[in-house]
């Protein structure tokens, strides 16, 4: 009887859709519209910057962020991340996951705006506190990640989970789209109001002293709908598994989940005392655990690895392929925040076409199709396209064949998406038991951004032309090549999807078996 269900987790399991589930993902959701959009929003302002702060008066050419600055502006907030997963992921099973959630939001409030106000004039001074203060901002986004997959799945009906804690990570995708929509119409405020010239008129006026003003608005804005949510953050309750089955404190998760579920939940005296006498005790290093879960680590941390390098190679270097593709003209026929708009709109395109419709596919089939079968599907179609750009990659890049790369290039967004980019961030929420399950939902996760900080850093010297290197940095193997590169990776990731458990419409307790006296543990999916 170790193994029967308590009843407040019962209650939990077989609610019907309500509107506490609609509040919990807008809670959690904001809260990665903001990362979201902290995390995207450097990509679109580095040519920016580049033109404010590294223009040479006596070049042909705009200025650009030299090789080493570049990769820390767009890589300094995903290690940040990657600390912050680990951390806030260990703690919220330590403290709880309300007690953290809180204190992640106003970092991240708090950091973006203060990266808005990097001290000083010289590109020094802004580079050097613009770094700080993101990396601070990506430790605060990095404890997002555990904690609102975790709240969200153990708040969840186990009919409709999946679809729930998809649709908190959707708000990624109108973060990314907020972002490309804010940069639109701040830089087109600026140019309007502020005229300037293409920049082989008047180097020094094509930039302007108001464009040091539209990149720290645009990166300040994404605090405006987080800070909203903060009030509603602190009045959620506990979630019941960590109050009973962590805490062991029946009484209180009953009476949190009675005012939460608006109906009376009783516990028998002796089923609590069986939870509280049979609960597991064994750690994230122990044998039991390796026996139980290895393999179900194994596949999570891998399967996030691997699409983090292709998902960031793609997201933070789209500018440079648009620019191949000529849907961005040459730099120095612009002024500089003609530019932005133009990079702002292509990526609005993009966001619109694959990216967020992507995402929304997952929320609707997630419970439908099953976890493992669009993890698979999407890290196949991504192989497939990703080779049908790289193949005809030379073709699709001359004059009059770029509608054939757009779509290719759109429809890998779409199943990254409609994939390993959602289901990655779902199944370690479901399948670790309760006292482990924010700890290895942040190790999977770390993996991930792992995988991004290669790809940030990685293809933007990979892809460099074997020939012509852009300036300050050395030859590369290409662009045709990184993206066979890219293939191979998310092939990769196919081959490890097939150790991840179907997790579809089992209860979190029958999944990670808590409280079972046997040792036996799910079987993935693909055996």
């Amino acid at each position: 009887m170790a193994g029967d269900q308590l009843n407040v987790l019962k209650a939990l399991d077989q609610a019907k859709t309500q509107w506490y589930h609609f509040t919990a993902i807008v809670i959690a959701g904001m809260g990665f519209f903001t990362d979201a959009y902290d995390l995207f929003c450097i990509s679109l302002v580095t040519r920016l910057l580049g033109r404010i702060y590294y223009t040479d008066p006596g070049s042909n050419e705009p200025g650009h962020l030299p090789a080493n600055v570049s990769a820390s502006v767009n890589g300094v907030a995903l290690c940040g991340t990657l600390a912050g997963q680990l951390f806030f992921g260990w703690l919220g099973d330590k403290l709880g996951r309300k007690s953290v959630y809180g204190f992640t939001l106003i970092l991240m409030v708090l950091c973006s705006i203060a990266s808005g106000l990097s001290f000083g004039h010289s590109a020094k001074g802004v580079i050097g506190t613009l770094c700080f203060f993101r990396f601070w901002l990506g430790f605060g986004v990095g404890g997002d990640y555990p904690l609102s997959a975790t709240i969200m799945s153990e708040y969840a009906n186990k009919k409709t989970r999946g679809t729930f804690i998809a649709a908190v990570f959707a708000m990624q995708g109108f973060g990314i789209l907020f972002g490309t929509i804010v940069t639109i119409v701040v830089s087109a405020t600026f140019r309007h109001a502020f005229p300037a010239p293409p920049f082989y008129v008047n180097a020094a006026e094509s930039i302007g002293p108001e464009a040091d003003y539209v990149w720290r608005i645009i990166v300040m804005f994404g605090t405006i709908p987080a800070a909203l949510t903060y009030y509603w953050r602190m009045k959620m309750p506990e979630t019941a598994r960590y109050t009973a089955l962590i805490a062991r404190n029946m009484k209180q998760a009953t009476a949190d989940m009675s005012r939460v579920l608006n109906k009376d939940i009783t516990e028998e005296e002796e089923q609590v005392r069986l939870q509280v006498v049979s609960g597991d005790t064994w750690g994230l290093f122990s044998r039991q655990f390796m026996s139980r879960h290895g393999l179900h680590l194994l596949a999570t941390t891998s399967t996030w690895f691997l699409l983090d390098v292709a998902f960031y190679s793609q997201n933070l270097f789209q500018k440079d392929i648009f620019t191949k593709v000529g849907w961005i003209p040459p730099a120095r026929t612009m002024s500089a925040l003609e530019e932005l708009y133009r990079i702002a709109r292509a990526q609005a395109l993009i966001a619109l076409c694959g990216t967020v419709p992507g995402y929304w596919f997952t929320v609707a089939f997630i419970d439908i199709i099953g976890r493992f079968w669009i993890q698979l599907m999407g890290f196949a179609m991504m192989t497939i396209f990703m080779l049908a750009i790289a193949i005809p990659y030379d073709y699709l890049v001359m004059p009059g064949h770029h509608t054939g790369f757009v779509v290719l290039y759109g429809l890998t967004f779409f199943f990254a998406n409609f994939g390993p980019n959602s289901t990655t961030f779902i199944v370690p929420a479901e399948i670790f038991p309760a006292r482990l399950r924010s700890t290895c939902h942040g190790v999977s996760a770390a993996a991930g951004k792992a995988g991004a900080i290669i790809g940030a850093f990685g293809f933007l010297y990979a892809s460099q032309d074997q020939k012509k290197p852009d300036k300050g940095y050395s030859a590369g193997i290409g662009m045709r090549n990184a993206l066979f590169l890219l293939a191979g990776t998310n092939f990769l990731g196919l081959l490890f999807s097939l150790l991840v458990p179907e997790s579809k419409g089992r209860s979190l307790e029958e999944i990670s078996k808590e409280n079972f006296d046997n040792n036996e543990a799910i079987a993935p999916a693909g055996v």
